[in-house]
């Protein structure tokens, strides 16, 4: 099953510690927390964990008076978290009077209980109080919500129980009923994200027009392709972190987030006119580190198609230049003008898709192994150790091919000779379009086996070079 990971929206006014008390919940400083009123003016989005359980906390900047100029975009970005997230925590200030910000809050995050959804008031700054709890809590019935927590953000104290509290009311899973497939499209900005997905869909769906940024929100719709239901995701277009707004776009923003995590196959889309920019590169790293399908496309095509001076040939040269990361994505040119590749590209998603859940034989992955040694040994390691890789198996029960190598000293293999593997075994069984991954098994050592994988080599030293 997909993973769409649940919202965990956090609202109050200013300096009530609803940064501190993110961090807290993190485990570590995320965000920077300053002693200045109104500290927070964005939200901050990040992923935590806790029993297992992975959710969105976002961070709302804190409501002012009505003097402050962000105060109207504050107080739509407050409503949009409430609608936005599966669980509201409404933070106040421990031992302050109930002020008029705490009660407009208290009102936006309301409108999310007519939904359905849970709402929880976090009195905060525990270790400020001298009087009696209840006293406390009595006095903030009056925001109208009936479950109260108290925390300590600073102290730690209350935040595993809220953490509990959290798992217990959010949900795990999401639950998705006789699809087959989920495309989503993602890109920058006025890349024609909408149009693509309109012109597939065969109808206006999303609201198209020539300003950057139109979607807001995450459109979909299924359609059906020779016998497979296939449900397509339209996006907000990402932008690099500076260049997001308060307000609204910020939650346009971690919606885009969740669409990759719905998504079996991720298409994102790059402006023929504007190739390969960084953000292009970090929406597609995204992708790749969410370990779904990928499908780059080039969009308006029908500008440049019969343009000797921008040929096809030399876009493809570029973008495997700048895109060397990801040269196993699938490249097609498209326009929704057209029509052009269209259909391809859903061709293209069901044979990633396809790709993504084949299983190879063990006999066939060891004559693999066998040949790829043969045809470039493993170099020795430092020590005069000399790795030595027995036998592969393909993981079970993973959404994309996931392959275990056992042997000795394997922790020890050189990082480029993981890249010589993967080449080799991308060459031997193709993986179009789908990320992979190669895990060392180190033989038992002191009773003990050791797993590790490129990936955690690359975190543990982040200035090797890939």
């Amino acid at each position: 099953m997909r993973e769409n990971l649940p919202i965990v929206a956090i609202v109050g006014r200013t300096n009530v510690g609803k940064s501190s008390l993110t961090n807290a919940m993190l485990g570590y400083g995320r965000t920077i927390v300053a002693r200045e009123e109104g500290t927070t003016r964005d939200s901050i989005f990040a992923v935590a964990e806790h029993e297992h359980k992975k959710f969105w906390l976002a961070d709302t900047a804190g409501l002012k008076k009505a003097a402050d100029e962000f105060e109207t975009t504050i107080q739509e970005q407050i409503q949009d978290a409430s609608e936005s997230a599966n669980l509201v925590l409404v933070v106040v200030e421990a031992g302050s009077i109930v002020s008029d910000e705490d009660v407009r809050v208290a009102k936006l995050a309301r409108s999310a209980q007519k939904e359905g959804k849970e709402v929880i008031l976090i009195i905060n700054k525990l270790d400020k109080l001298k009087d009696d709890l209840s006293q406390e809590q009595n006095k903030w019935r009056r925001l109208g919500i009936d479950e109260i927590m108290f925390t300590s953000a600073i102290h730690k104290d209350g935040i595993e129980e809220l953490l509990d509290r959290i798992i217990q009311t959010v949900p795990s899973k999401s639950k998705y009923d006789k699809t087959d497939l989920v495309i989503a499209f993602l890109g920058r900005p006025n890349v024609g994200k909408s149009s693509i997905f309109n012109a597939i869909a065969k109808k206006q769906q999303a609201v198209v027009a020539d300003v950057a940024g139109t979607t807001r929100d995450i459109n979909s719709i299924r359609v059906k392709y020779h016998s497979k239901n296939i449900e397509l995701l339209d996006t907000a277009g990402i932008r690099r972190p500076g260049k997001v707004k308060h307000g609204l776009e910020k939650f346009s923003v971690i919606k885009s987030l969740r669409a990759v995590q719905q998504a079996d196959v991720c298409v994102v889309l790059i402006d023929a006119s504007e190739l390969a920019t960084g953000m292009d590169q970090r929406i597609l790293g995204m992708v790749k580190d969410a370990n779904r399908g990928l499908i780059i496309a080039v969009s308006k095509w029908d500008i440049f198609e019969d343009k000797d001076s921008f040929s096809s040939e030399y876009v493809i040269s570029k973008l495997q230049s700048e895109l060397q990361f990801v040269p196993w994505a699938p490249l097609v040119f498209t326009s929704s003008v057209d029509g052009k590749n269209l259909n391809k590209l859903i061709e293209l998603a069901i044979e990633v898709k396809s790709e993504r859940e084949r299983k190879i034989k063990t006999t066939d992955l060891n004559k693999w192994l066998q040949a790829a040694v043969a045809q470039h040994e493993i170099p020795s390691a430092k020590g005069n150790l000399h790795p030595r890789i027995q036998y592969a198996i393909q993981e079970e029960g993973t959404p994309y091919p996931s392959f275990q190598l056992f042997g000795n000293h394997v922790r020890k293999i050189h990082w480029g000779y993981k890249r010589y593997l993967e080449n080799s075994l991308r060459k031997e069984f193709k993986f179009t379009g789908t990320p992979i991954e190669i895990w060392f098994i180190q033989k038992e050592v002191r009773g003990e086996k050791k797993k590790t994988s490129y990936k955690d080599a690359l975190r543990n030293n982040p200035n090797r070079k890939t």
